[in-house]
């Protein structure tokens, strides 16, 4: 029996508890949120071993995007196929209604801080929605220390230590591996991040988790060997537009770990690449994403792997679009 081609895939996302979440993600996705607890991720594209993320369109519907690369890893990844193990990247959108803690991840060089298997986490924020106490911390001062960090941490003073910035929609920003960084009070962003679940927490803002009546623990010597001190203060990037028609196309993010382009309009256009997979999330409006083979209707919070055996699609709105394309490492 021949095996099904291969077809732009549609994945359902995945809900997490936080205790710094809200309820907002129902504003961005059409499946119901779970009980009453607080939502703070919903994992768009995930294959991860303990959250897979599970195809919801065409004859694959219900394969887990594991199990659809390792049947077809040269007709989705293409030329990339054998650089990857699993799918790099992991996609979210983050509700956090309070403060995440003050945090950061390891590079891929800090082999001793990665356990076995996982990679270094560069990640990237891009602001669907934000109050007007909203924060986004991203770096640190000029001045801060290791040892001058290590006493704000003792004596309750770290916010001194950190650099930060009120957000607004359509803010962008980019925190490489070693940045310390925090967001929350009211803020939705969409989160892009090499496929990694390390995080290593400086500072909690004294929270305590409903659910175990306990402060979450904090790993300081790991995160303060993973700093970069030299970075300095982190704030939106400048958009690149690389377009005006027949839609708008600014490159927000160029790194050796992904590439992401956020596109405007409502008038049809071009997605996806030759023998490269590309993935589409939705952020605002509908449409249809075609190619030869199928046609699927794009709704506002759809996240949409192409295969690189499926290449250019059009995508035709029915409204003004806001899609962000992502591209993979090279």
């Amino acid at each position: 029996m021949d095996q099904p081609q291969v077809y732009p895939f549609k994945f359902e996302p995945i809900y997490q508890y936080r205790l710094w979440g809200g309820r907002r993600l129902a504003d961005e996705l059409t499946k119901p949120l779970p009980k009453e607890d607080p939502i703070g991720e919903a994992w768009l594209l995930s294959d991860r071993e303990d959250h897979q993320s599970q195809v919801t369109n065409g004859p694959l519907r219900g394969q887990t995007l594991g199990k659809i690369l390792s049947q077809f890893p040269r007709q989705i990844m293409g030329e990339l196929y054998q650089q990857f193990p699993r799918f790099p990247l992991l996609l979210k959108f983050l509700d956090a209604q309070k403060l995440l803690s003050v945090q950061v991840h390891p590079t891929d060089a800090h082999t001793d801080l990665l356990p076995a298997g996982e990679t270094g986490k560069t990640e990237a924020w891009v602001v669907l929605e934000a109050g007007k106490d909203s924060r986004i911390y991203a770096g640190l001062q000029p001045v801060t220390t290791a040892e001058n960090l290590r006493s704000a941490l003792a004596n309750g003073s770290v916010t001194d230590q950190l650099t930060y910035f009120t957000p607004k929609p359509g803010d962008a920003v980019f925190l490489p591996a070693g940045t310390v960084h925090s967001l929350g009070d009211d803020v939705v962003v969409f989160e892009i991040q090499q496929n990694s679940d390390v995080t290593f927490r400086l500072y909690d803002w004294n929270h305590v988790d409903a659910k175990t009546g306990k402060p979450r623990a904090l790993q300081v010597d790991q995160a303060i060997a993973c700093i970069n001190f030299e970075q300095g203060k982190k704030g939106p990037v400048v958009p690149v537009v690389e377009a005006t028609a027949p839609v708008m196309r600014e490159r927000l993010f160029d790194d050796e770990h992904f590439r992401l382009w956020r596109i405007l309009g409502e008038s049809s256009f071009n997605v996806g690449a030759p023998a490269r997979p590309r993935v589409l999330v939705c952020l605002d409006g509908n449409g249809q994403l075609e190619n030869d083979n199928t046609t699927d209707d794009v709704a506002k919070g759809d996240v949409l792997l192409i295969p690189a055996a499926v290449g250019v699609c059009v995508f035709r709105p029915n409204t003004p679009v806001t899609l962000l394309e992502i591209a993979l490492p090279e």
